[in-house]
């Protein structure tokens, strides 16, 4: 399987690249339903057969079921990416063994490394292929289609991008997000600064509130980021708002976190707080990965590939909705290498092989322990002229 792998990577090089020059900005609609019509292109090639296009919001996700079974495992990847047109540049490079490009890592090799392993299977009856475009802004309209889509499996594989040193994602914190309105007064910053309520300052209060309820013994982060205070500069500010950013380890810390944000008050008379959002991906706990990361660091091992390792992480993916709805889960399958939205975003090319090998393995064995096929819809030759 290794060899086989290695032959594609010229082909796998190539579908990456092109997945890459197809900027996909999340907010962008245009932009993510062109790449949709790349990535339904590429897999269409790979798989034989063509995906169901599901738009959900103006958002263009791509499905394929493989088979005509029920199905068993699904492998689960997005092809939205963090950064607005233009904004990463070069927009492609492949030099000294490394691809850098917006999405890379992030996820576009994985969705290559998909393809490319389920290509090299003789049976993927039982598989579901699921891409969507809007992960990186907390899967608003694909949320209900992944958790749908993952019931009844064996198995959820998502292809993330692996951590550091290709390791795993075995666990990932849950994550909550939220927005806090402050309302207040206008008023003449310079002629009757006291008849105004200062949203701002009220503002100051409850940033320095909320970044209290962070708890780092237990790996609790509650982090006030993008903000925002008045009309002009001369104006006491009538609004202001914050977003928080939480990350938890357990259901028990987000409900914690949640009922304190709720719970917020205002401390200037007059003012008002507004607090809006709420727990958006639970925890992926690592009962829900250990089993499937053993199966996978053996069949590493069989393989030949460096030994796995596993890690927790803060980000959130599409693997914590598998798990939430109890499938066993197991994340970072996909490429390795570094920067996620980080201008070094890249991908190391001499381990796509190793990747798209493991992938491949890990799905036969998956199959192979839920029983024989029912039939397939899937052509003889799946490959379709791909190594």
């Amino acid at each position: 399987m290794l060899e086989r792998m290695t032959a594609a990577l010229p082909q796998m090089l190539a579908d990456l690249e092109e997945l890459v020059r197809c900027e996909s900005p999340s907010r962008d609609l245009a932009a993510v339903a062109g790449s949709a019509d790349v990535v339904a292109r590429i897999g269409t090639v790979s798989l034989g057969a063509e995906p169901e296009r599901i738009v959900l919001d103006g958002r263009t996700h791509l499905r394929w079921r493989l088979g005509t079974g029920p199905a068993r495992v699904l492998v689960l990847g997005h092809h939205d990416t963090v950064w607005p047109l233009g904004s990463f540049e070069p927009v492609w490079s492949l030099a000294d063994g490394v691809v850098r490009g917006p999405g890379c890592f992030d996820m576009k090799a994985g969705l290559v490394l998909a393809f490319t392993a389920l290509a090299a299977l003789p049976d993927r009856e039982g598989v579901t292929v699921l891409v969507t475009g809007d992960e990186e802004l907390g899967s608003p309209s694909s949320r209900e289609l992944i958790e749908k889509e993952a019931l009844g499996c064996a198995a959820a594989l998502v292809l993330e991008a692996s951590a550091a040193g290709g390791a795993l994602k075995t666990a990932r914190k849950g994550v909550s997000l939220y927005e806090v309105a402050v309302t207040g007064r206008a008023a003449h910053a310079g002629l009757e600064p006291e008849r105004g309520v200062n949203a701002g300052v009220e503002l100051a209060h409850q940033v320095l509130a909320i970044a209290q309820l962070g708890d780092p013994a237990r790996g609790t982060t509650v982090t006030p980021t993008l903000s925002a205070a008045g009309t002009a500069s001369n104006t006491v500010p009538a609004r202001a708002t914050v977003a928080v950013d939480v990350r938890v380890p357990d259901e028990a810390e987000q409900d914690r976190v949640d009922a304190a944000m709720r719970a917020l008050r205002p401390v200037l008379p007059g003012a008002q707080v507004t607090v809006t959002g709420g727990p958006n991906r639970p925890p992926l706990a690592p009962d829900a990965s250990a089993a499937l990361f053993d199966r996978a660091a053996a069949l590493a091992r069989d393989l030949g590939l460096p030994p796995l390792e596993g890690t927790a992480v803060g980000g959130g993916s599409d693997g914590n909705l598998t798990a939430g709805v109890g499938v066993p889960t197991l994340d970072g399958l996909g490429a390795v290498g570094g920067g996620a939205h980080a201008d070094d975003e890249h991908v190391l090319v001499d381990r796509l092989p190793g990747r798209a090998a493991l992938v491949a393995a890990l799905v036969a064995d998956l199959l192979a322990e839920a029983g024989p096929s029912a039939g397939t819809n899937c052509a003889p030759d799946f490959g379709r002229g791909r190594p």
